[in-house]
């Protein structure tokens, strides 16, 4: 069954839905990374919850005007108009009080999705209403999708992304540094509000499949799992793209293979996957990755002292140390040095003494602060330097 749903064998609705749950995920994956980089991931959870006075007015709308109040994309409409007077508030409250943007978005937030619940009240009260299903873009619904619905969210989808690529270079620039943005000759304002109104779309867009709980989870889980992946910018945008496409289509997939799985939580929970599978086994910063570094730093710190000691003519206690020592060569089983274990012990201490010269002698500050006592000497300095060095420290301590 969900080998059928994965290859879109599960017939026309779920493979209605499940390619437009991928094109929402690749869009929301872009577009967040540049809210996460900026450090501005609640700005989104202000704007989805502020969505919801939107949905209700414009049922309400709708109805007073002789329709079923039903329409997707006059829904989206209201949901839309509604997000962009929540972020005003937010960015005016912000700028005009002193309060900070975080307290600004939870005081626009908690307000706005009160209100919202009681426009849904309301509604419900309504002939008109009872069966309206206005309650689904709380957590998503896909079940009842049409095609007119399946060619809203992909054209939505597309056209976010497409402006995410033409504004990636400025939006990467204001998220690492305003300032220098703002001395470069670009309107930091005009581009944050560019970002925000991205996040205001494609929270409008996912609100059929995700709904208005979800899609922050949607826009900031991909680009956090990204970044353990890589630290380009493009590349965090292009892999956050991925995830959130992936864990669409994936999460839609599943949903398929049973009635009473909701689609906007299934999918949430394959990016979380995403999520733990990258903060695990990502190479650079992952960690396991993490974990291997520290054992061979460990490893590398025994072994020098276990030369050193080797070299000063002093016992090795540390049993950990003879262990290396001898898997390296160094010792015999014995305990007794090898040839090379007297030569890598000699180098070891000459490096020793070198660096106590290096650190007193403030012609090479900067060498020092770069050496971690541990790496050859040789791969920090050039060989005039060494040369410089070993002259200083006289023929006894080189020989």
């Amino acid at each position: 069954m969900l080998w059928q749903a994965l290859t879109l064998q599960l017939g026309y609705n779920a493979t209605l839905v499940t390619i437009g749950a991928a094109l929402l995920g690749i869009a929301a994956g872009a577009t967040g990374t540049f809210l996460f980089l900026g450090k501005r991931a609640l700005v989104s959870d202000a704007i989805s919850h502020a969505t919801l006075p939107g949905v209700g007015l414009a049922f309400m709308t709708m109805v007073a005007l002789g329709g079923d109040g039903r329409s997707l994309p006059g829904l989206l409409l209201g949901s839309a108009v509604s997000a962009a007077v929540g972020l005003l508030c937010v960015s005016w409250l912000t700028r005009r009080t002193r309060l900070a943007e975080d307290a600004a978005i939870g005081a626009v937030l908690s307000v706005f999705f009160g209100f919202g619940i009681v426009l849904l009240t309301i509604v419900q009260s309504m002939t008109a209403g009872r069966q309206a299903g206005l309650e689904s873009f709380l957590l998503g619904s896909t079940a009842g999708m049409l095609w007119n619905d399946a060619v809203v969210i992909a054209i939505g989808g597309a056209a976010v992304l497409a402006l995410v690529l033409v504004l990636r270079r400025p939006m990467s620039m204001v998220a690492f540094d305003p300032e220098f943005a703002a001395g470069s000759g670009m309107n930091v304002r005009q581009i944050e509000l560019a970002m925000m109104g991205l996040a205001l779309a494609i929270t409008v867009v996912g609100l059929k499949i995700v709904g208005l709980i979800l899609i922050v989870a949607l826009l900031i889980i991909p680009a956090v799992a990204a970044r353990f992946w890589t630290n380009r910018v493009g590349h965090v945008v292009l892999i956050a793209g991925a995830m959130g496409g992936l864990a669409g289509y994936t999460g839609a997939a599943i949903s398929a293979t049973a009635p009473a799985l909701p689609t906007g939580p299934i999918i949430v929970l394959v990016a979380f996957v995403l999520f733990v599978l990258s903060l695990f086994a990502a190479p650079g910063r992952g960690v396991l990755a993490a974990v291997v570094r520290h054992l061979k730093f460990q490893r590398r710190v025994h072994l020098r002292q276990g030369l050193l000691a080797l070299a000063q003519g002093q016992p090795i206690y540390e049993r950990l140390t003879l262990r290396l020592m001898r898997r390296a060569g160094y010792v015999r089983p014995d305990g007794v040095a090898t040839d090379e274990g007297r030569g890598q012990a000699s180098k070891a201490l000459l490096d020793e003494r070198r660096w106590q010269l290096l650190r007193s002698d403030p012609d090479y500050e900067t060498a020092a602060a770069r050496y971690d006592g541990l790496t050859p000497l040789e791969r920090v300095l050039t060989t005039d330097q060494i040369t410089e060095l070993d002259r200083n420290l006289g023929p006894e301590a080189v020989t």
